[in-house]
């Protein structure tokens, strides 16, 4: 086996990596598309912790709002 040969060896592997990634990828993103990701509400607790440690850290004050931030 020559070195040509080995470096076509390789590029078809990477070229099939590559190609198996790509449909890998489309495929991914139909899924997200297809089954968006359900939003939940905040829990209650969550609500109840976030409240109790507001009123301990400033006494007075209170929560009016609570949202989740979008990373």
């Amino acid at each position: 086996m020559s070195d040509v040969d080995l470096l076509w060896v390789c590029a078809i592997a990477f070229s099939g990596v590559f190609a198996l990634l790509a449909a890998l990828a489309v495929v991914m993103h139909l899924i997200t598309v297809v089954f968006p990701e359900r939003r939940a509400a905040i829990d209650p607790v969550v609500t109840a912790v976030v409240s109790t440690t507001v009123a301990t850290l400033f006494p007075g004050a209170r929560v009016t709002r609570i949202e989740e931030e979008e990373r």
